[in-house]
């Protein structure tokens, strides 16, 4: 889930009393810049290159974190609306949670979902990041609040579009055999038998089920990244601990972004991921849950105020080299496009 302005301006377009300077921009990219401050577009790219790029980005950091989103799935179903300490926990942690789909399920096992994933990470994030790169070069992000508020809408947009893939590589994810299975098991024999035993049972409508639970996840995940990311950033840049541009800054800026989002975004996490994998009724409706409010609600009477909690710790550790890695693929492939484009 990533992104954020990586393109500082470059030394010789900085011009001072006629004459380049540079000098004068290691002093003006060092200044942090703030979550609710205004900040200063970067270089242009061509809006439907940078939804490209942004998925593209995306796409190759989920390749090396999807096994991460395996356990998060699991570890988030693993005693549904069950107390702690009255259910069999098959998943104790991110390792042992690791060694156990590795050991039961295989290799695949901890890549299962990958194929619609990548489909969800290429829509969502390629709508997203490029949605919020056009708030940019609109100049919206400037203004006091823009960077939060073009992070959550951008990100409802993109969580939206892309929610029959969040649906699927849920289900997905969840399933597995019986010894270690965790939550409701759909039972699909791949991405287009899932696809299309939902649309036969509910229609297009049920594509989008749990999309209430996805859109506000998004949101509040989105925000949190891209401001923080930026913030973070900037203040590591300032610090002058490393040369500028240096991979080091976006891994402390990473890091940094991904407890933030860690902590922000994975009750919403389990929220979606709950009404997602819910099983349904002849009616279409959801056996478990009757929305968003709902869900939380009845999670935190059955499993407490920590089962908003569950899977934190896998949340924590995709996201902060998921960040790290898209936010540097897209750096790289945009100030490659930048250059390009001037020659």
């Amino acid at each position: 889930m990533t992104s954020t302005r990586l393109l500082e301006t470059p030394p010789e377009e900085l011009v001072f009393g006629g004459q380049h300077s540079r000098g004068m921009a290691s002093d003006v990219s060092a200044v942090p810049r703030g979550v609710l401050g205004p900040s200063t577009p970067p270089a242009a790219v061509w809006p439907p290159l940078d939804f490209a790029l942004g998925a593209l980005a995306c796409c190759a950091a989920c390749v090396f974190t999807n096994p991460l989103e395996v356990v998060k799935t699991r570890l988030q179903l693993q005693g549904e609306l069950r107390a702690r300490g009255s259910y069999q926990r098959h998943y104790r942690g991110v390792l042992q949670a690791l060694w156990v789909v590795g050991r039961t399920d295989g290799l695949r096992g901890l890549q299962k979902g990958l194929s619609v994933g990548l489909m969800y990470q290429g829509v969502m994030n390629g709508v997203r990041l490029g949605s919020y790169s056009y708030c940019e070069a609109l100049g919206i992000t400037s203004f006091h609040g823009g960077s939060l508020l073009s992070g959550a809408g951008a990100g409802a947009v993109g969580a939206f579009i892309a929610s029959p893939a969040y649906l699927v590589k849920t289900h997905l994810q969840a399933q597995t055999v019986e010894a270690i299975a965790v939550g409701h098991q759909h039972n699909h024999l791949g991405v287009f038998d899932a696809f299309g035993t939902i649309y036969r049972r509910d229609g297009v409508i049920g594509l989008w089920r749990g999309v209430n639970g996805a859109v506000p996840r998004v949101m509040v995940g989105s925000a949190a990244q891209l401001a923080t990311f930026t913030s973070a950033k900037g203040w590591v840049s300032h610090t002058q601990w490393f040369t500028p541009n240096s991979w080091l800054i976006a891994l402390i800026a990473a890091t940094i972004s991904g407890v933030a989002v860690a902590i922000s975004m994975t009750p919403f996490d389990v929220i979606s991921t709950r009404l997602y994998n819910q099983p349904v009724d002849e009616f279409r409706r959801g056996r478990l849950y009757r929305g968003f409010s709902d869900c939380m609600l009845k999670v935190c009477r059955s499993e407490g105020l920590l089962g908003l909690y569950k899977g934190m710790g896998p949340v924590f550790l995709r996201l902060a080299p998921h960040t790290m890695l898209s936010m540097l693929f897209w750096d790289l492939m945009r100030q490659q496009s930048v250059k390009d484009n001037r020659s």
